[in-house]
């Protein structure tokens, strides 16, 4: 083959630097950043068991603490707290019968001592409650409880997904649901709202809305169009649940991402301007659990990190990321026995916010290339995160992305790796993730490794580093 095909050929090869500036100062459109914006879910009926019998819970909450100095906020709810009864004469947390340890129980109840767990925990909790059932004397009675035995009580959620209620379980016909549609439950939950916030006697305490399916017809604008300034007046916060499924390639694309969140702009519009925080109060990378093709592996720890940086520069306040059956989790972070890959992107996002106040966007989302900018109170950048969203199937060769950042002052910066062999890699199966050269432990959720903090020269402003295809870094300033 000639030289000079071999030179052109190599230089194809080559991708182009993909440079993002640095504004000094933080511009009018960054968001506010919540202290602690990735969060965590819990399907109702497993709380406690995560809380009392999973010894990583702890650890890799605190984990999520220590870098942020808040503890992330937390969510109990999901399918089963819509198939849950209060029983305030119960001394159990919780009481449901499966005919396998995998299976969500199709009815439970819960006592008070399930809302002194949550009590005992030190972030905010939001609790989910059931209406379903249409026993509303009996959620106004939970919701006591809650308020009496959790100091952090944040809200509370009245139903979970009702648009996937409209046509009643076989073996739980509620009629008050069979004709419902968006608008008609809107009205409803706002009755609901009124009810309960009274019956409490706090406002506002609700999370309102929780749909599912995309908005404006299940979303915020559809609720504060019908309900009435009182049942407004009843919401703390708006959430929407987001699971975008697909493939890892494709979940983990961050154009893919930004096009995602893009979906949720007027809906989060409507909440703002009613002065109502918009959150996620429910996702993850897939629904039922996961998709084990695609859930469990280091592309959606590389798609946890993404989404939550976007998320909050879109002004979504916190995105809660659900854990559901133990043993039976696809998209968990951890479990009884492992750490899942996608916890060191639940890491990554924490610390690239972390102790941060505003949050901006580095690029348009048109390639695979992203970049994220956090500033401080003073309006000062404090932390950069820069993603190489290129498939990596752990087979070839691996290619790589050179980023420049360039408006930067100061000598020199750090920066901390968010890798694994491939974006297929699966902790329990032995290909670990690290994130600053170091790894969690399976089953405690311990640090382990030797710390790596890579270090780089500002020549004339501007930096220069090199990401591997699936990998994302971040840089401290």
């Amino acid at each position: 083959m000639r030289r000079d095909i071999i030179i052109i050929a190599f230089l194809a090869s080559r991708s182009l630097a993909v440079t993002f500036n640095v504004p000094a100062t933080a511009p009018a459109s960054a968001s506010a950043l919540d202290p602690a914006p990735v969060g965590i879910s819990y399907e109702f009926f497993t709380f406690p068991a995560y809380m009392n019998d999973v010894a990583s819970t702890k650890q890799c909450m605190q984990n999520m603490r220590d870098l942020s100095g808040t503890w992330p906020p937390i969510r109990i709810g999901g399918t089963t707290q819509d198939r849950a009864t209060y029983d305030a004469a119960s001394s159990a947390a919780v009481t449901y019968s499966v005919a396998n340890e995998k299976d969500a129980p199709m009815t439970l109840t819960f006592g008070p001592s399930f809302m002194s767990i949550a009590g005992t925990y030190a972030g905010s909790v939001v609790v989910g409650l059931n209406r379903e059932k249409n026993n509303q004397a009996n959620t106004i009675a939970a919701a006591r409880e809650a308020k009496a035995k959790i100091p952090n009580l944040l809200a509370i959620e009245l139903g979970n997904e009702p648009e996937c209620r409209l046509t009643p379980l076989l073996d739980d016909p509620i009629p008050h649901w069979r004709n419902a549609n968006a608008r008609s439950d809107a009205q409803a939950q706002g009755n609901w709202q009124i009810a309960v916030g009274n019956g409490v006697g706090t406002t506002p305490l609700i999370q309102a809305a929780n749909s599912l399916k995309n908005p404006p017809e299940w979303g915020a604008i559809q609720l504060l169009n019908v309900q009435n300034a009182t049942a407004v007046s009843h919401i703390k916060t708006i959430s929407h649940h987001n699971y975008p499924g697909g493939t890892v390639q494709s979940l983990m694309s961050h154009s893919n991402v930004i096009r995602n969140i893009g979906s949720f702009s007027a809906d989060v519009q409507a909440a703002k301007n009613a002065g109502k925080p918009y959150v996620f109060g429910e996702m993850n990378s897939a629904t039922g659990g996961g998709a084990s093709g695609v859930s469990p592996k280091f592309g959606a720890a590389l798609w946890v990190a993404d989404v939550s940086l976007r998320a909050a520069t879109a002004g979504i306040s916190r995105s809660y990321f659900h854990h559901g059956t133990i043993g039976n989790c696809q998209y968990c972070w951890w479990g009884r026995y492992n750490v899942g890959a996608p916890y060191y992107g639940a890491v990554f996002a924490t610390a690239v916010m972390a102790g941060g106040a505003k949050i901006a966007p580095l690029d348009t989302g048109s390639s695979n290339y992203g970049g994220y900018v956090v500033y401080d109170s003073a309006g000062a950048p404090i932390r950069v995160s820069v993603h190489n969203s290129d498939y990596f199937s752990g087979s070839g060769s691996r290619s790589s992305q050179q980023f420049i950042l360039t408006g930067l002052s100061g000598e020199t910066v750090s920066a901390k790796r968010l890798t694994a062999p491939s974006a297929e890699s699966r902790q329990d199966q032995g290909q670990t993730p690290t994130f600053g050269g170091q790894s969690f432990e399976n089953g405690s959720c311990l640090a382990t490794g030797t710390a790596k903090v890579e270090t780089a020269e500002v020549s004339a402003g501007r930096v220069t580093f090199t990401l591997a295809a699936s990998e994302a870094l971040l840089v401290n300033l």
